[in-house]
Order: structure tokens, then sequence, then C-alpha cells
């Protein structure tokens, strides 16, 4: 009788009911025949509303690949645990993962916080982390590939364009109480400075933090013409809320968010942030036959003929992908092979062609503006004509002649 306890999903909760139940050649596949990976995010807590999306990013890619035919020829086996929401707990389900389960390849972690706190777990035990969400640098580990986006790939477009396009200013600089928005800000003042505008302000609040009264009188105080968001999860609905309410005009002085997007604006009613701006690589609106079938298929895949798709779980999605890619090259699952061969490898994304560095093991995205319409999706405004190199070191002067993360760790890094 095969050993059940090695072929698992999450049990799925009410609201992801069809896209986490266990799916057929999960239910038949024998251990010994599967390629075993993790897929560590949040089902409970605070983070879940994102997180699980994220699950289900990777677990459809899963079934994809499965369905045409595996990895070498074997099925891939999805093994998913709970972060909830809780660094702590991201150790500890990172450490089960790779220690116990003995898999050298996990899809996971959503902020920063919990990136961090399983990055010595893969380090020590020479395991592959894949990590889809866009972030603020300053990070370059040979045991984790950065499908999303770094600071050059939102910003360095972003704010030339508030400046230049929008004729803005005067910015203000507001975010959530950690790390992300703090390094973001640091990057922003750089680029607005250079841009030759001024910060007028730059000030944060708890996560979570649902009073933003008095914030946005400050921002009403302070003269700005544009406010540059670097606000996360539940506080971006209860931010964009108070703005309109205290009669804040987008027009006049619109918010130009790095984090803002789809899931955000269908929680809080598109009315609050139309005409705001978002500076990520993928957009549901994304007019192509490859996007499109992305969105019909997850739809299908979660049983909801209104979900939708955003930044994050797009490159949720595509690293499963470059992670088989890189598995068929090296004919090896062990993090060794995979990090040998994951570099250099492409994907034809919902959003675009992706490419992770042979040097930083991050990816090359595209930059993209989006202005976010009535109806609740994006209008692309701007967007860079190819994929652009990432430079997760941006804020310490890192170039594409001056790489700092290279195949031999992070170099020349001053602060």
């Amino acid at each position: 009788m095969p050993n059940t306890t090695r072929r698992r999903l999450l049990a799925s909760s009410a609201a992801t009911a069809a896209a986490l139940a266990t799916p057929a050649w999960m239910r038949s596949a024998h251990a010994a025949e599967t390629i075993k990976v993790g897929a560590l995010y949040s089902q409970t807590g605070g983070l879940s509303i994102v997180e699980k999306m994220l699950a289900n990013g990777v677990l459809m890619a899963v079934a994809e690949i499965n369905a045409a035919g595996g990895v070498m020829g074997r099925q891939v086996e999805v093994v998913v645990e709970d972060g909830a929401s809780d660094p702590k707990i991201f150790n500890e389900k990172a450490s089960k993962l790779v220690v116990r389960d003995r898999i050298s390849t996990v899809f996971g972690c959503h902020t920063s916080a919990s990136r961090k706190a399983v990055l010595p777990v893969f380090e020590r035990r020479n395991a592959m982390l894949f990590y889809q969400t866009h972030y603020e640098g300053f990070e370059c580990s040979k045991n984790v590939v950065y499908s999303g986006a770094v600071a050059n790939q939102q910003l360095g477009n972003y704010i030339p364009w508030m400046v230049n396009k929008l004729g803005k200013k005067k910015i203000f600089i507001v975010g959530s109480n950690y790390v992300y928005p703090r390094e973001m800000a640091k990057v922003s003042k750089k680029l607005i400075e250079q841009a030759g505008a001024q910060w007028v302000g730059d000030e944060y609040l708890e996560l979570g933090h649902s009073e933003w009264a008095s914030m946005v009188r400050k921002i009403k105080e302070s003269g700005a013409d544009a406010v540059l968001s670097n606000v996360v999860g539940d506080s971006i609905i209860a931010f964009y809320r108070e703005y309109k309410n205290q009669g804040m005009s987008q027009a006049a002085v619109p918010i130009c968010a790095t984090v803002t997007g789809e899931i955000e604006i269908a929680a809080m009613g598109a009315e609050y942030a139309a005409g705001s701006y978002t500076s990520v690589p993928y957009f549901m609106s994304i007019d192509t036959p490859a996007n499109k079938s992305f969105v019909e298929r997850y739809r299908k895949f979660v049983n909801d003929p209104k979900a939708v798709t955003y930044h994050s779980l797009e490159a949720a999605y595509f690293q499963v992908f470059l992670w088989k890619q890189a598995v068929e090259a090296g004919k090896s699952a062990t993090a060794d092979a995979i990090r040998a061969h994951i570099g250099g490898q492409s994907y034809d994304a919902p959003g675009g062609k992706v490419l992770i560095d042979p040097e930083s093991l991050h990816a090359w995205v595209t930059p993209r503006i989006g202005q976010w319409q009535a109806d609740g999706q994006s209008k692309v405004v701007d967007a860079a004509p190819k994929p652009v190199r990432p430079l997760p070191y941006f804020a310490y002067g890192e170039t594409d002649t001056n790489l700092m993360c290279t195949t031999k760790g992070a170099v020349n890094v001053k602060s």
C-alpha cells in the first residue's frame, strides 16, 4: 500500500475548494514516481487572502505540467504547507519541507519578512526557494530564484514618468512600516531628486492600520501634487477610501502606487482608485491572446468566473515553468542542478517574455504603468519596449556595467 503521508495537498477551504482539492494525479501517484516540490504560503491569518492565490498559481502550473506529461516523464507532487502569516512558522515549515520531506525546491513566501525568515534554512541545507513577489532588493542568494520585480524595474521608469509626463514636482511618500516600503522610499528619494523634483513627506503607518484621516490631512497640508504609495495589505483599502472621502482628487493629486493591484481594487470598489496609477510588470488587462487564455484558465481552475489575476500571481505561475525547464536542462531536480541551469532560462509568460539573469538569479521583466479605470481594470499607459535587467542593488549604484549581485554573491556594495 503506498505511503499516503507523502501525497498531500492542504485541505481546501470553502473559498478555494476547487483550486486546492486533491486532483486525480495526486491521489494515484506513487512517491517514488514523482518529483516533490513544496508550496509554502499562508493559508490562514491576515495574509491568507493573497497567499492562497499564490498557492493557486503554483498548483495550476503544476496541474498543467502534469497534464502535458510532467517533468522528465514524471509527475510533480506538491506538498503544501501553511506559513500562517507568521515568519516564525514560515521558518518551521521550511525546515519541515527541506529537512524532513527532503524537498529540494520550494515555491513560496510573500513578504520580505517571511522570505528572510526561511532564507537560512535554504542556504544551510542547500535547497532552492522560488520567490515570486516584487521586493526591495538588497539580497543576493545562490539559493533563491527571484521572479518578481526589484526597485529599478518598478521605480526606474516610474518616477521620471511621474515628473516628466504628469508634470509632478512635489511628491509625498507614504508606506506601511516595514522593510519593503522603507527601502523603496530610499530609492525613490534619489530618483525624485535626480528628476529635478522634491519629496515633501515620508511617512509610515503600521501594517493593517485602518485609520488614515490624519495621514490624508498631512498629504493635503504638504502641498504635494502626487503621492508615491508603498502601502500594503488591507491598509491600501482604508487609505484610498479615506483619500476620496476627504475630497482628494486622483486627477489633481494622483496616488502612484507600487503595490496596489487588482485584488485591492476589487475589495475597495473601483470608484476609490479610478484615475490612480500602479507600476508593476503585469496587469490583468494586458490585451494578448496568451494573457486572455491565462485569465480564462485561472478562473476555471478556481471555479470562479469573476476571479482576478494580478502581478504576483502571474509570477507564481510562470516560475514553475522556469523550474521545469531548469530540471530538464540538467536532467535532475537537485538544487545544484537547478542552480546550474536556471540562469538564462526564459519563458513566454502571460505578461510577456521573462528571463532569469545568469548572474543574480533575478528575473528580467517588462516594467509597466497602469492607470486604474472605473471598471476596476487598468489601462497600460506606459511600458518598456523589452524586458529590463534586474538590479537588486540599484540604490547602491548598481548598473548594467557595474553589477553587484553576481554568481560570486554580492560584490562591491557600499552603503
